[in-house]
Order: C-alpha cells, then structure tokens, then sequence
C-alpha cells in the first residue's frame, strides 16, 4: 500500500500499561499524532487498511506475530521493542542467557518482517548482568532497559523517514517456546550442573510455570524452596539501584 504523505497514527501492540506509558511519552514528542492501543493480533486485524497507510506499527515486548498481511499494508513500517540482545533472538531470551551463564545482556529495537527477530536493527542496549541473576530478575532488568531505549528512540519513530539502521546483526540459536518448554522437562538422569543451571533459568517465570521431570509414567513439578518475605523487595532495589548505574 502506498503510504500517506505524512505519518499520522501509531499503533502501540504491546500490553495495556505499557501502552500508557508509551503513548505519554510519544504525546510529548509529538502531540498531534494519533496513538492507538492494541493488544492482540485480532484488535490488529479490525483496523481498517485505509488507516494503515498513514501509521506505524510499535510493539513492545509483546509474543504477538505480526503477520505479512498487516506488515505490507503499514504506510510507515513496524518497530519491534525485544527484551534479549542481537545475540539471543527469539523466545524467551533471559531463560535461555541464565541457563548458558551469560556475563551480558541487553535489549534490541528491530524493524519487522516476516521471519521473527530478523530485520535490521535501529537501537541496542546492553548490560553486565550481576553475579547470581535468576531469570525473573534478569527480565526486570530487561524490562527497564527496554523502556530506557524507547526514551531514547521516540523522537526518530515520531518522524515520517524511516530510522537510521546499525550496523548490527542478530545471531546465535533463535530460541522458541517450544525449546523451552523441552527445557522445562528435566530428565531423570540430569547433571547436577545441568540441573542447577535449569532451576535458575527454568525453575519459576511470571506464568507460573517451572520443572517437572517424569518418573515411570508420574510427573513431579519443581517447587522452590520458602523464600524469604522480604527477599523480592530486596531484589526489586538491587534491580532499580543496577538500572541507575548501567
């Protein structure tokens, strides 16, 4: 579709706070432009293509695919905000950097295409991940870099010229959902270094999930032990003390 002779709409595909926060801080770049809120691929399919020719497409740590039949009829291209650095594409990316003992981390901003986590990249930020980082925590970290580099970018995805590319590729294994839940299911005859690695990558996420491992037809799910009450507010200040420091 041929765009639109100015950029007139954002469509911000992410979750509804996120999305709050997002859209105030493209309100103070430009306030004329208008910034919608989706959440799903089907409030992305019920716009009308007509508006697509004037917008661009900004998701933002999202697990929603974008399919072609929205990417060819955005006037003005579609941005992805990834929690993981050009190195860790894919799905779940602070699993699978906790699991390899990763000393790095980072986020990437990348144009959309087709194949997932693969087009060129417009904005990365990379850290030091602090010694015993579990993956929750490593994603919290993650998480204030993402919204660090969207500060940093909002000006540039305000304007109707394209963003500048880097001169950055992704690479390494691109990690699926389903990989990791391959890595979910701990095998009877583990190592115990194996093991240790998958309890600090696998062990606990925001969905609740962890380990099983499956004993002659029984399955038996990891359980933590009793945290410490005050240990997660500890963890948030240590997260939010290293952000300011990075």
């Amino acid at each position: 579709m041929t765009p639109q002779a100015t950029l007139d709409t954002i469509i911000l595909l992410t979750g509804a706070i996120e999305a709050a926060a997002l859209a105030g801080v493209l309100g103070i770049r430009d306030p004329r432009l208008d910034v919608r809120h989706v959440a799903s691929l089907e409030e992305l399919d019920a716009l009308a293509p007509a508006d697509l020719a004037g917008a661009r497409l900004i998701a933002f740590s999202t697990d929603v695919i974008v399919p072609p039949r929205i990417l060819d009829v955005l006037g003005y291209g579609a941005y992805n905000f990834h929690p993981g650095p050009p190195n860790y594409p894919g799905w779940g990316s602070a699993h699978f950097a906790t699991y390899d003992r990763a000393t790095t981390f980072g986020v990437t901003a990348h144009v959309m295409l087709e194949k997932v986590d693969a087009g060129p990249i417009i904005g990365v930020e990379l850290f030091c991940i602090p010694p015993d980082t579990t993956a929750v925590r490593l994603e919290q970290l993650a998480f204030v870099a993402l919204a660090r580099i969207f500060w940093n970018l909002a000006q540039v995805l305000t304007l109707s010229e394209a963003p500048a590319v880097l001169p950055v590729a992704c690479s390494g294994r691109k990690t699926t959902r389903r990989l990791y839940e391959e890595f979910r299911a701990v095998p009877p005859s583990v190592a115990k270094d194996d093991l240790d690695r998958r309890v600090a990558a696998f062990g606990a996420s925001d969905a609740g999930d962890g380990l099983t491992v499956t004993l002659h037809g029984h399955k038996f799910r990891y359980v933590a032990p009793d945290a410490d009450p005050q240990a997660e507010e500890r963890e948030m200040l240590a997260v939010e003390r290293f952000a300011k420091s990075a």
